[in-house]
């Protein structure tokens, strides 16, 4: 099975989803999202599948002018849901494949 990541530096980041590049400095600084590469912000890149997170990340402090210590915290809640969702998941496959045998 071959697995595709796909990467973006920031300034791509920055145009496609129309993100300030000190946005993307503040979620990086607040532990939101982790660049993958580069060694100064100007080389940051970023696995497309962390650009879900800086997304909300950055509507949320937009849309609630709420600062980045909340919005990390928020984050960090969404993303533990997330993982508690899909092993909830996996679990309820494991359980119904028992169960029919």
């Amino acid at each position: 099975m071959v697995e595709i990541t796909l990467h973006l530096s920031i300034n791509e980041l920055c145009q496609l989803e129309c993100i300030e590049p000190d946005m993307i400095l503040d979620i990086v600084e607040y532990g939101i999202a982790e660049p993958i590469a580069g060694h100064s912000s100007a080389d940051w890149v970023f696995e497309a599948s962390t650009v879900h997170w800086i997304k909300k990340a950055a509507r949320l402090q937009r849309d609630l002018d709420i600062d980045w210590v909340a919005v990390a915290m928020v984050i960090d809640l969404m993303q533990q849901k997330e993982d508690l969702q899909q092993e909830n998941r996996r679990y309820r496959h494991q359980l119904k494949r028992f169960i029919e045998k």
